[in-house]
């Protein structure tokens, strides 16, 4: 097949960028796959990190894409759809993550099937973590654009249905990042993070969102005894400043080791190989792309009962599940999983497991099978 996949590539930076660069490399090596990828993400008013974009400590992997799609500029839209269609793929894909770019793409994706091109989503968010009165309308109507979708977990396909009940979807679950590069030794690995010793060694990484619940962790923190160390990577979109205060006053402050910025791929192995367990106490989720991280280098989960979290990870065997995102629960579900000597080595040992299932192969065989289908 001639698939096309219009999303963000390469310059543009993050987990989109990762995950596309990963199924881009995986479908080319069955089919021809072309990447298109925006000349205009975001506006800069709009985007709450500090830069859109790879850096040269960044150590990304470059794609070859045609930049063809502002966002902003309706304009740029129909340009977009005549050069995707001038190319005349069989199949277009699309990552969705977010109300915004439901306008663009869903008139990119309304044009290109006129030609008689199957439009396939993979969607990440259906209705968001941060509700807005427009994401539903803008939503449905990117969402009755396509030919069918790519949901990586129930609770995504189940969000599909209440808004498109008659869409057609498969559910494919996240595959495993794993171009991060091999962990280091941990001792070294926690020399470089300024972490002691022969401390539990508690893991909070990604975006700093208000729906990742860093705050409920910080109070949990401060609830443990000295053998914990706590480290927070990952870059703030909004005001830092309510977990500086948390962490000023937290009795377990000096146990606390703050990366507030983006973490290049070339670091990404050094947080993880230095971890015990990784904590998500999100208030709300749909799946994690930090799990798939996490599985990576075979760390353990703490994950909350919130969207698909719960089925992958206590169905999975890979971690802890907790009821509820407060602070007491969390700090319980940490001191729960080191209570349990045998614990994490059955964690570890079901993660392998999932490395072997959770393969880009995997996911990029059945999204074509799917594709073909429509």
């Amino acid at each position: 097949m001639r698939i096309a996949i219009l999303s963000s590539f390469y310059p543009l930076r993050g987990g989109i960028a990762q995950f596309n660069a990963d199924l881009y490399e995986e479908l080319g090596k069955s089919h021809t796959v072309k990447a298109f990828t925006f000349s205009r993400q975001y506006p800069g008013l709009l985007f709450p990190g500090k830069t859109q974009y790879v850096t040269p400590d960044d150590d990304a992997v470059p794609v070859e894409s045609e930049a063809v799609l502002d966002t902003a500029n309706p304009l740029t839209w129909p340009r977009a759809a005549a050069k995707i269609r001038s190319w005349k793929p069989d199949v277009l894909v699309m990552k969705y993550w977010m109300s915004y770019f439901a306008p663009s793409l869903g008139t990119v994706a309304r044009s290109v099937r006129k030609e008689g091109c199957k439009t396939v989503s993979i969607l990440d968010n259906v209705i968001p973590h941060e509700r807005r009165f427009f994401d539903t309308p803008l939503t449905k109507y990117f969402l009755s654009g396509c030919s069918g979708h790519v949901a990586m977990c129930r609770e995504v396909a189940d969000d599909l249905l209440s808004l498109s009940p008659d869409a057609n979807f498969t559910i494919l679950p996240h595959p495993l990042y794993s171009h991060f590069g091999a962990p280091v030794p941990r001792e070294e690995a926690e020399k470089r993070l300024g972490l002691p010793h022969g401390k539990r060694n508690l893991l909070f990484f990604g975006l700093i969102r208000d729906y990742k619940g860093l705050d409920i962790l910080l109070e949990a923190f401060g609830m443990l005894d000295e053998g914990y160390t706590l480290t927070v990577a990952g870059e703030p979109y909004g005001s830092f400043k309510k977990y500086e205060d948390i962490i000023a006053s937290s009795p377990a402050r000096d146990r606390i080791r703050v990366f507030p910025r983006y973490i290049p791929d070339s670091e990404v192995k050094v947080f993880f190989s230095a971890a015990d367990l990784t904590v998500l106490p999100y208030r709300s989720a749909t799946q994690s792309g930090i799990s798939s991280v996490s599985y990576n280098f075979e760390v353990p989960l703490l994950v909350t009962d919130a969207g698909g979290l719960k089925a992958a990870v206590g169905g999975a065997g890979t971690g802890i599940v907790i009821d509820k995102a407060e602070a007491s629960q969390v700090a319980g579900g940490i001191r729960a999983f080191f209570a349990d000597s045998s614990l994490r080595l059955s964690c570890m040992e079901n993660i392998r497991k999932e490395k072997e299932r959770l393969s880009w192969a995997s996911f990029a065989r059945s999204l074509a099978s799917y594709a073909e289908s429509l």
